[in-house]
């Protein structure tokens, strides 16, 4: 450590210094704790992932272009989740199942 002034104005200056600065790091220690929690928090009560997505084409008068399993690598960004019923609707329907993921094989869908 560098060397204390040798007077006691000077010496309780930089105690009155020091005592701010160790505030300002103890609440920079529980914001960042705050966040961790809050983070933990959404990490353990994340909702699971659906089972099927179905893709949606470029804008959203576009009919669905792909369905797919959930958690599929190869869905798109314009993908969004739906149940057992509609992802055999839009097979049937004739939308593309995904060559990734195989949703068809899944479902026990068979092209006839």
């Amino acid at each position: 450590m560098t060397e204390l002034p040798p007077d006691l104005p000077r010496l309780r200056t930089l105690e009155t210094w020091l005592a701010y600065a160790l505030a300002e790091v103890r609440e920079a220690i529980a914001r960042a704790e705050q966040r961790e929690r809050e983070a933990a928090y959404g990490r353990e009560h994340r909702p699971p992932p659906p089972d099927w997505l179905l893709e949606q084409g470029l804008n959203r008068d576009s009919p669905p272009v792909q369905v797919h399993v959930g958690g599929c690598w190869n869905a798109g960004k314009r993908s969004k989740g739906v149940g057992r019923d509609d992802a055999l609707r839009a097979l049937a329907a004739g939308v593309r199942a995904c060559s990734a993921c195989r949703p068809d094989t899944e479902l026990g869908y068979l092209d006839i």
